[in-house]
């Protein structure tokens, strides 16, 4: 089957701009992945995000979203795809069921009906079903410009969910949700993608997000500084050490040298092995001297993130 998404040399420059905002990247996202996009301000991940929407036309490069054409099939493109953006785009004098009914209308899920009691029952199940995910569903008939920064989210959300996308896009969707709510949110978002093959792109500032994704893409100025799982992002970018130490330091050092396992000293005195391709239950397991302390880092994605964007800066 086709990607959901692929992208190829996808380049756009701004009128009068001395750079591309986008320059040359390429990627594809398979059908029911979860696909994050990382990367600081003024990176490129708002315009990219943009195209792949339809929202932006890119300067050149060739953009398929659900197997059509970004630019010649927009309109299908539309209607396969949900969008929750970063900034809200509720009319605040409407309420809540108001903003989903007329932008469901507006899909084409139901022809256009005056009043919420007049609309047929499976709207009414899907409208109940996902602001009761989202902990707003007292709140549906209040008009919006009531409602909080973090419930105007949760309705965006609910709102781009009701026709059952084949893609969504979701520009930072957590940002203002309390824990609770950002639980629920993804929960119900990891089986949408079981139930319904659902495909997410997402972009966020919450790394810890990005660490279930199924491929991450990072980009900086620009260009693609790094695509992959994130396992292989996090081995690639960041080192998995062993941090070890013993009441009577000198037989670890001396083993550690017969054992032929490079290490160095910290600041703090420990002995720090770089893994690599070595185990370290292995490690672990050779060493004879009694241990006063063992610690184990693996890297985080927000590591290998911080430590990417680090080296981009001092180019």
């Amino acid at each position: 089957m086709p990607h959901a998404i692929e992208v190829t040399d996808l380049v756009k420059r701004y009128k009068n701009a001395k750079v591309n905002a986008v320059d040359g990247i390429s990627f594809a996202v398979e059908r029911g992945a979860l696909f994050a996009l990382l990367g600081p301000n003024g990176a490129g991940k708002t315009t990219t995000l943009s195209i792949l929407t339809t929202t932006l036309t890119k300067t050149s490069g060739v953009v398929r979203v659900a197997g059509h054409d970004s630019d010649a099939e927009q309109a299908i493109v539309r209607a396969q795809i949900g969008v929750v953006f970063q900034h809200p785009s509720l009319d605040l004098n409407l309420t809540a069921e108001e903003n989903v009914r007329f932008h469901s209308i507006l899909y084409g899920l139901y022809r256009f009906r005056p009043s919420y009691g007049m609309m047929p029952g499976f709207y009414k199940k899907r409208i109940a079903e996902l602001s009761g995910v989202l902990g707003i569903r007292d709140e549906l008939f209040r008009p919006v410009k009531t409602f909080s920064g973090g419930m105007r989210r949760k309705l965006e959300i609910v709102r781009d969910l009701m026709h059952r996308p084949e893609i969504l896009f979701l520009d930072e969707p957590t940002t203002g949700l309390d824990p609770v709510s950002r639980k629920n949110l993804w929960e119900y978002l990891t089986r949408v993608r079981k139930e319904e093959g659902t495909t997410i792109f997402l972009t966020t500032h919450y790394l810890e997000e990005a660490e279930h994704a199924d491929r991450v893409c990072i980009i900086n100025h620009g260009r693609i500084a790094a695509l992959g799982r994130p396992q292989d992002i996090r081995q690639e970018l960041t080192e998995e050490y062993l941090l070890l130490d013993a009441e009577d330091r000198a037989p670890l050092d001396d083993e550690l040298k017969n054992l032929a396992i490079p290490f160095s000293v910290t600041d703090h005195g420990r002995l720090r092995v770089t893994l690599g391709k070595r185990e370290a239950a292995a490690i672990i397991q050779a060493i004879r001297t009694p241990l006063s302390y063992l610690h184990i880092h693996s890297p985080t994605l927000e590591e290998a993130y911080l430590e990417m964007v680090g080296r981009e800066e001092q180019k």
